[in-house]
């Protein structure tokens, strides 16, 4: 996705480690007229599938799946990262963060996801594929069908496309970034 490529390069912030700063317009600020696109290249690379939900996990993924959503007409089930207090009837798991370093419980309510769901995942990142892993988990748990994951922005040097592909996971990534460093942001061809 070349306008993606062309505002990653223009305004996101690359870091030895591995970051890539997008809180210009992705994850903190949102530029909408770039979520819109990202929803309709989404749509566009998922029009083969017989879909009745889109799930993703909070914070950052709930921009680009309500985007999704909306142009698919399908309503959107968010994972928490906390139980609320009025949450009962709940799937959860556990899942690892690699940029804030911590592990999360994170959880469902079986009311909005169920055997009856042929859903896809939608996030902002894939690294190491965590968070991705335990939405799966949790949608195994409920006995939906997970038809495929989808993701603004890949980094391929980190595991997470393996990860996934392991599993049996069909993986739609719209930009992949070969490496990233202290300003130095290369993309896969």
């Amino acid at each position: 996705m070349e306008l993606l490529k062309e505002r990653i390069l223009k305004d996101g912030k690359s870091f030895d480690g591995g970051i890539l700063k997008v809180d210009s317009f992705i994850n903190h600020q949102m530029d909408p007229i770039l979520m819109k696109a990202i929803a309709s290249e989404f749509v566009k690379r998922f029009s083969d599938l017989n879909i009745n939900k889109i799930v993703t996990i909070e914070a950052s993924g709930i921009a680009p799946a309500i985007m999704v959503g909306l142009e698919l007409e399908l309503p959107v089930v968010f994972v928490k990262k906390a139980k609320p207090k009025t949450m009962s009837d709940m799937l959860a798991t556990q899942v690892y963060s690699f940029t804030k370093d911590r592990t999360y419980d994170v959880c469902v309510s079986n009311k909005f996801l169920n055997e009856n769901d042929n859903v896809i995942f939608i996030d902002d990142f894939l690294a190491n594929g965590n968070a991705a892993l335990g939405v799966k988990n949790l949608i195994d748990q409920a006995g939906a069908n997970l038809l495929g994951m989808g993701f603004i922005i890949e980094k391929s040097f980190q595991e997470g496309r393996d990860r996934l592909l392991n599993e049996n996971i069909r993986v739609e990534s719209l930009v992949r970034v070969k490496t990233l460093g202290n300003d130095l942001i290369k993309f896969e061809e």
